[in-house]
C-alpha cells in the first residue's frame, strides 16, 4: 500500500480544515473486486468515507468492449461506500467518478488512485501556484445517439467547466489534467436508438469508443481554450489529428451511461503538498516526456528516478496509442497487422515498459486510444507527487 497522508502527522482526519485539501492514495488489487486496502484506511481513520471524491483505476481486464472488471470494480466500490455512508449505491454512482481502464499488459500493476477532500468547498482565487485541487462532474446520462457527436463534445465541455468551478480553479491555464470516462454504443443500445426513430454515429462498438474517446478530447480541448468552441469542427473529429489537447486523457466503456469528468490543477484556494505536470509525447519511443513530466516536479531521472524521488510520485497517468501511420521514427510496425493480440494490448504494454522502467515502479495507470489526447501517435505523461 502505498498512501500518501491527507493531514499532518498527530491531526485527526476529522479535524476541519480552513481551506481545501487533497490527499491521493495509490491502493493494490488483488483481483478486480479487491477494496481491502481502501476498506483499511476507513477502519484506520485516515480516510473517512465521505471525504472520496473521485477513483481512477487500472484492471487486469482486456480494456476493450466486453472488459467487465471494471463494472467489477465499480460495483464494488458503490457498494463499500454505500454500506459506510448509508446512502444507496445507485445514488453514489451517480455522483462519484470512479474511470476505470482495462489492461495491465507487461509490467503493469493492477492498481487504484483514491483521491480525497477534506477542508470547506472550494472558492475561485486569483491566479498564483497553490496547491494541487480536484473537481469533479458527471453528466446527464448520453444517449447512443449523441456519442462520437458534437452533442457529446458540448456535454463534456460543460462537465469540465463545471469540474473547474468545483475545484475553485479560475483559469484554464491552472488545469494541469482532465480525466473522462465516456459511455459506447453497443449493440443493445444501437438497437434502442434506432427503435426510437435514432441514427447512431457507428453500430460497432470497438469504433464507437474511439469517436467516444476523439468527442471527450474535444470537449476537453474547447473547456481549456485549445480549440474554438465551433460546431463545424465535428468534421475534424477523428480525421485532423493536428488538432488535440494536452491535457485531456479519454476512455470509453460499455460500464458508463455519462460522462464522467475528473479535472485536477492547482488553485491559490487550496492547500497541501501535492502538485501535478502533464507533458506531451510525440511517439511511442518518448521517453523524454516522462523526464518533461518530471522536471517541473524538481523530480530528474538519470536514467531512473531516486528512491527518495520515487517515494514523492503519488500516481502516474499516461494516454499511448500505436501510430496509425504504422511507423515509429521510420520503423514500421506490426501493432495494426497483429490477428492474435489488439494492438491497444500491445501499446499498454510497450509505452508502460518504458514509463516504469523511468519511475522504477509499475503502479502506472496507463491507457490506449489517445485520439487527439496529445501528438498524434503519441499521447502524454501526467504525475503527481510530494513537494521536496
Amino acid at each position: 500500500m502505498d498512501a500518501h497522508t491527507l493531514l499532518p502527522p498527530g491531526t485527526a482526519p476529522t479535524q476541519a480544515a480552513t481551506r481545501p485539501r487533497l490527499a491521493v492514495h495509490r491502493l493494490p488489487m488483488a483481483h478486480p473486486g479487491d477494496l481491502s486496502a481502501l476498506a483499511a484506511l476507513f477502519d484506520e481513520g485516515v480516510i473517512e468515507p465521505a471525504q472520496v471524491v473521485a477513483v481512477i483505476g487500472k484492471t487486469e481486464g482486456n480494456g476493450g468492449v466486453n472488459d467487465f472488471t471494471r463494472g467489477y470494480f465499480t460495483q464494488t466500490l458503490m457498494s463499500l461506500l454505500a454500506a459506510r455512508l448509508g446512502r444507496p449505491a445507485a445514488e453514489l454512482l451517480r455522483e462519484l467518478p470512479c474511470i476505470l481502464s482495462g489492461g495491465t499488459e507487461g509490467v503493469l500493476s493492477p492498481h487504484y488512485v483514491v483521491f480525497a477532500r477534506t477542508g470547506q468547498p472550494a472558492a475561485a482565487a486569483g491566479p498564483g501556484p497553490g496547491a494541487l485541487a480536484i473537481g469533479t462532474a458527471v453528466s446527464a446520462p448520453l444517449p447512443a445517439q449523441h456519442v462520437g457527436r458534437w452533442a457529446q463534445v458540448a456535454s463534456v465541455a460543460g462537465a469540465v467547466r463545471e469540474a473547474m468551478r468545483g475545484a475553485g480553479i479560475a483559469r484554464a491555464e491552472d488545469v494541469a489534467f482532465v480525466q473522462v470516462k465516456c459511455p459506447c454504443v453497443t449493440a443493445a443500445r444501437a438497437q434502442a436508438a434506432t427503435a426510437a426513430g435514432h441514427t447512431v454515429l457507428t453500430a460497432d462498438s470497438g469504433r464507437s469508443m474511439a469517436a467516444a474517446r476523439a468527442a471527450g478530447a474535444f470537449g476537453v480541448a474547447i473547456a481549456l481554450g485549445e480549440l474554438p468552441d465551433d460546431p463545424a469542427l465535428e468534421a475534424a473529429m477523428g480525421a485532423d489529428f493536428e488538432r488535440f489537447s494536452r491535457r485531456a486523457s479519454i476512455s470509453s466503456g460499455v460500464e458508463v451511461e455519462a460522462n464522467e469528468v475528473i479535472v485536477l490543477g492547482h488553485s491559490a484556494a487550496w492547500e497541501g503538498t501535492l502538485r501535478m505536470a502533464c507533458a506531451p509525447m510525440r511517439d511511442a519511443l518518448d521517453i523524454g516526456a516522462v523526464a518533461e513530466a518530471l522536471r517541473p516536479l524538481g523530480m530528474n531521472a538519470a536514467p531512473q528516478l531516486s528512491a527518495a524521488d520515487a517515494a514523492r510520485v503519488a500516481a502516474v497517468f499516461v494516454k499511448c496509442e500505436p501510430d496509425r501511420r504504422g511507423h515509429v521514427r521510420g520503423l514500421r510496425h506490426t501493432m495494426l497487422d497483429d490477428t492474435d493480440i489488439n494492438a491497444q494490448r500491445h501499446i499498454r504494454g510497450a509505452v508502460g515498459g518504458m514509463v516504469a522502467g523511468v519511475l522504477g515502479d509499475a503502479r502506472i495507470f496507463v491507457s490506449g486510444g489517445a485520439e487527439h489526447q496529445g501528438p498524434d501517435g503519441g499521447g502524454l505523461v501526467a504525475v503527481i507527487a510530494h513537494a521536496a
